[in-house]
């Protein structure tokens, strides 16, 4: 009785073991499916965008916790150009460093006042005269609280033309499109969205440069 209780005893062992083994197995799958996914280069991303964009209804984007059912003759649902650069650019979590010539485009000013409502810190560089037209929402972004400065036009004629982003410092939104209406819905444009380093470390260095250069008190620059 003793020895056949013994079999038992080491048949509820062996499966015992055999059970851990199984789970060790499966954990150590697990864990190198980890490690890895951790250890494969990540994908960097590039992406261009053409304009003019078709018009699409973007208020889902743009404000995607309203209760509301957008009501606009616009196409709802449709993936545009448009609809994509609202995306990246509300992409940004910690920070955004924007450098434009013009920016008359009232979706993408909201966009960029949703970031700010989220605690995204933001620089704002633009021309001086241009911050000043008709339609210009740079004082709309002055009035939210967002540090904007322009380009005082200490070099005569000379256009701050730059049309550009830095998103959390490892995004790079440029191209052709001044960040207005006729640009976004009339004008044959491009934009490049990447991440590559080689390519995105001169436009930093670049804002660093000019964010310096129109310090308030360089000279005399529009508002600041």
């Amino acid at each position: 009785m003793r020895h056949r209780t013994n079999q038992e005893m080491s048949a509820v062992w062996m499966v015992k073991v055999v059970g851990l083994g199984l789970v060790a197995i499966s954990l150590s799958v697990e864990l190198l499916g980890w490690l890895g996914r951790r250890l494969r280069p990540r994908k960097i991303r590039n992406e261009v965008l053409f304009f003019p964009s078709e018009m699409s209804c973007v208020e889902h984007i743009v404000n995607p916790n309203s209760p509301y059912t957008c009501l606009c003759p616009f196409p709802h649902g449709v993936e545009t150009s448009f609809s994509r650069l609202l995306r990246i650019l509300l992409s940004a979590s910690s920070t955004l460093d924007l450098c434009v010539f013009a920016f008359s485009n009232m979706d993408l000013c909201r966009a960029v006042l949703a970031l700010h409502n989220k605690g995204v810190i933001m620089r704002v560089l633009t021309d001086k005269d241009y911050a000043a037209i008709t339609g210009s929402q740079i004082g709309v972004l002055r009035k939210a609280g967002i540090c904007v400065r322009c380009d005082g036009g200490s070099r005569g004629s000379v256009y701050m033309h730059h049309k550009f982003a830095v998103v959390d410092g490892r995004l790079l939104i440029t191209g052709s499109l001044n960040w207005t209406l006729q640009a976004v819905q009339a004008n044959m444009e491009n934009v490049l969205v990447t991440e590559e380093p080689d390519l995105l470390r001169p436009f930093i260095k670049e804002f660093d440069r000019l964010w310096v250069c129109n310090e308030p008190g360089q000279h005399h620059s529009l508002g600041t």
